[in-house]
């Protein structure tokens, strides 16, 4: 690991050893972790789960706070909202956990926090994107931008990026991660005088969107905007190459992973851009220190998921550290659950995603990354 990485889990763990003489209590601190580790989007969870581990191991391997080592308790919701719901009550009831991370998509993650609501327990998601995410309580926050940031990066980039006038849209009509992204699109695009020229839906059992694609090619749009996860829009990318479709592809951070699918054939992506929270070809030392821990680690390189994981680790651990530091009692309770919140609100962090600072909503306001495939690999455009 290098030495930056190791200076910032050293600085958080200082402010335990500072404030000893104000201990509160000893023994380990619970922290839980909802993420899927099976399932469609289990490439999303494991890399969650595996970012959030690295940050907490190296934290307790550094001391953690002034001797106490966080215990980081986790659960497969396998994307599920009502998995991801008993997850959550198991690690407020059973494991009496003072704060969760998670979880990772935005289905899931909605229906957790319309549950946290009552508990006010402190929760933040990595990585779900939906706006309504932290609009149930004061509880919730967010490391990653909303959908409407990048459905608007989006739109600008077809403008200028791509100089487009015509675009057409197939979305998941039963999905609010989906239809979010493609109303917020499709706004943007007409206020930046590209047309829509076709949008077609499909339902969540979908697997062969060659109707909804004929009918879009038929239309000649120069972009094709595809905001969902990497699994389907592989098969919509291949399935709409074979239709003779010869324009560009525009997705959403879903998409990253999709070069990790087992089989793929990589042709039918040239041509495939999306919206990312970071880039893995950067000169942010940051994010070389964090792919080069990660890599020894688990000897692949992280995926923006993974990124935000790490970054929404470092944020919740330090908020833990400045309550303790407080002299608060680190037990499940709502002085503890309130506390962690307040200090979770302070938090300004140069993360491996950007600086991190949150709103009053507790969002946090950043800038797309615009990545494409090229040869079956990514390459970073630029900011929009």
């Amino acid at each position: 690991m290098k030495k930056r990485l190791i200076a910032v889990i050293l600085a958080v763990a200082m402010v335990f050893t500072l404030a000893s003489c104000k201990k509160a209590d000893s023994g380990n601190i619970k922290i839980g972790l909802i993420t899927p580790m099976t399932g469609e989007v289990a490439v999303y969870g494991m890399a969650v789960k595996n970012a959030v581990e690295l940050y907490i191991n190296a934290f307790n391997d550094a001391g953690g706070i002034d001797g106490r080592k966080i215990d980081l308790i986790v659960y497969d919701d396998k994307g599920d909202a009502t998995e991801s719901v008993n997850a959550y009550q198991k690690l407020v009831t059973s494991d009496e956990v003072v704060a969760i991370i998670g979880a990772v998509t935005s289905t899931p993650t909605l229906a957790v926090m319309q549950a946290s609501v009552s508990d006010n327990i402190p929760m933040i998601t990595p990585t779900a994107t939906h706006p309504d995410v932290t609009s149930y309580g004061k509880n919730a926050f967010r490391a990653c931008y909303t959908d409407d940031v990048q459905a608007i990066s989006c739109a600008n980039f077809a403008k200028t990026g791509l100089e487009a006038k015509t675009a057409a849209i197939i979305y998941g009509s039963e999905d609010p991660y989906s239809t979010g992204l493609k109303e917020v699109f499709e706004a943007k695009c007409e206020e930046n005088g590209i047309q829509i020229v076709a949008v077609e839906g499909y339902s969540a059992s979908d697997v062969d969107y060659k109707s909804q694609l004929t009918n879009i090619i038929a239309k000649k749009p120069e972009v094709l905007f595809v905001p969902d996860y990497y699994n389907t829009v592989y098969t919509v990318a291949k399935q709409a190459r074979e239709l003779g479709y010869e324009g560009e592809f525009l997705g959403v951070d879903g998409v990253d992973g999709v070069l990790a699918i087992e089989g793929a054939d990589v042709s039918y992506l040239d041509g495939l851009y999306f919206s990312n929270h970071y880039a893995t070809d950067t000169d942010s030392q940051a994010v070389k220190d964090f792919i080069d821990a990660f890599q020894k680690k688990y000897n692949e390189v992280p995926n923006a998921l993974a990124a935000l994981g790490y970054d929404a680790a470092d944020i919740l651990v330090q908020a833990v550290a400045l309550a303790v530091a407080d002299g608060v009692k680190m037990e499940a309770g709502k002085e503890c659950y309130q506390a962690i919140i307040d200090k979770i609100a302070t938090i300004k962090l140069d993360g491996v995603t950007g600086n991190i600072t949150f709103d009053a909503d507790h969002n946090t306001q950043k800038t797309c990354t615009i990545i494409t495939v090229i040869n079956g690999e990514y390459k970073s455009i630029g900011s929009y």
